[in-house]
Formats: structure tokens, C-alpha cells, sequence
């Protein structure tokens, strides 16, 4: 079923092009990777499928009664926010503020939730201790269970391997490919290790300030702009 389609759809900024002609449909369950140069038009494309930024022209449509309060987001890390001074529990458990409304309290099925997700992730043993005391791979882990209150339909992590070592990126990726492929969510993610996205991911869309190619990874390995950057041409 379709989730996100964008038709046609462009982003501008103070009147000049970000990014443009981009014509790609995410369906249920999908593992979509967003790849290409600093400066292309990932960040702008994440905006506007967060509605936080809408199209110059064209459309961005979404469908199964997704709402945009329903993406579970994992944005890159900044320095602040890596020493944000908090419990890992009270992280997570702020991946629910989507669900309260009007309301000011945490639910039972919030604490449940929490609870389901750092099972999941591997970050039950850290539950009390402080956020900003982790290693980088136990942070994106609790950012990843966090997105994951957020959504029963779709995650949009942005560069979630970043700064990580081998070891962890790897472990990171095998963690994302099960929550797509047991859980059924769909993912939308953002990266430069192209390599790492041909072999985990079922689509990729490549932008250079527009949509330069958009279908499977098998094709896009086949594809001059793919074979280019796989090539490690601009790696």
C-alpha cells in the first residue's frame, strides 16, 4: 500500500531550487535509502516529508492515513544533543510526546511502549543511567528505540551510522533491516555509505539537486550514476 508519494515535487529556498523533479512512491514495508553528494537535497527532502517544509511545486502525498505525527524520526546527532541530561528511560519514553495530544501524562501504554522498545533495541541494562554518559552506538540505540514510540508505519533516520565504527555501524544496520523486515515499518533513510545501502536496502534514490535515479538497489548498481559512486569515483 502506498504510504508517501511525491509527484513531480520541488523545494525551494528564498526562490531558488534545492532540489527538483522528484517522482518516487514509498510503500508499505519498503526499505528506502536516500543517497548523494553534501549539498544535493537530503536534508531539504527530509523537511518536506516530515511537512515541516512544503513543495515549491508538485506534491508530496501521503496515504494508508499516515499522518506526519506518525514518522518516528532519527535526525543526525549535535553536539548539544549528545549531552542531553536525561535518563535513557526518560529518552525513550519522550519518543511518545506525539501520542499525548492535550494531554499532559504519560499513559500506561506510553510506559509499555518504552519498555517493548528498549527490549528491542538492547538498552534495557542502561535504563537509568544518564544519556549523555553512553558510547555513540548505545545513544543511536536509544534514539532508535525512541523513533520507534513514535510509529507502527514508518522511520526516517538521517545518517544514523555517523561517527560510529565498523563494528557498530554493522550492528546498527542489522538492527534497522529487522525492525523493517519483523516489524513490517517501513524505513526511509538517509546516508553517504552507499555501499552499505545497495546491500541492506530494497530502493534507492539518488539526488543530485534532483532526482538523478529512483528504483531498486540491483538497478541502481547498474546504473552509470550508481556504478560512479560505487565505483568510489566521489566516495
Amino acid at each position: 500500500m502506498m504510504l508517501i508519494q511525491c509527484k513531480n515535487a520541488s523545494f525551494a529556498y528564498d526562490g531558488r531550487s534545492a532540489v527538483s523533479g522528484l517522482n518516487f512512491t514509498v510503500h508499505t514495508g519498503d526499505y528506502l535509502c536516500i543517497v548523494g553528494e553534501n549539498g544535493s537535497g537530503k536534508s531539504t527532502l527530509i523537511k518536506g516529508l516530515l511537512r515541516l517544509k512544503m513543495p515549491a511545486s508538485g506534491s508530496v502525498e501521503f496515504g494508508d492515513g499516515l499522518r506526519a505525527s506518525e514518522i518516528g524520526y532519527l535526525p543526525q546527532q549535535t553536539a548539544v544533543q549528545k549531552d542531553f541530561p536525561a535518563s535513557v528511560y526518560e529518552v525513550v519514553l519522550s519518543g511518545r510526546l506525539s501520542h499525548r495530544g492535550i494531554f499532559p501524562f504519560y499513559t500506561k501504554e506510553d510506559r509499555r511502549a518504552a519498555a517493548e522498545n528498549m527490549e528491542r533495541l538492547g538498552v534495557v541494562s542502561l535504563r537509568k543511567q544518564c544519556y549523555r554518559e553512553l558510547s555513540g552506538g548505545q545513544q543511536q540505540r536509544v534514539l532508535l528505540a525512541r523513533a520507534l514510540c513514535a510509529t507502527k508505519k514508518v522511520l526516517l533516520l538521517d545518517e544514523p551510522v555517523a561517527g560510529l565504527d565498523p563494528l557498530v555501524t554493522q550492528e546498527l544496520y542489522r538492527l534497522i533491516r529487522d525492525i523493517n523486515k519483523t516489524l513490517e515499518i517501513t524505513i526511509i533513510m538517509v546516508s553517504h555509505d552507499v555501499a552499505s545501502a545497495v546491500r541492506y536496502a530494497d530502493h534507492i534514490l539518488h539526488q543530485q539537486n534532483q532526482q538523478a535515479f529512483f528504483g531498486s538497489a540491483e538497478d541502481y548498481e547498474r546504473s552509470p550514476v550508481g556504478r560512479a559512486f560505487l565505483g568510489g569515483d566521489r566516495l
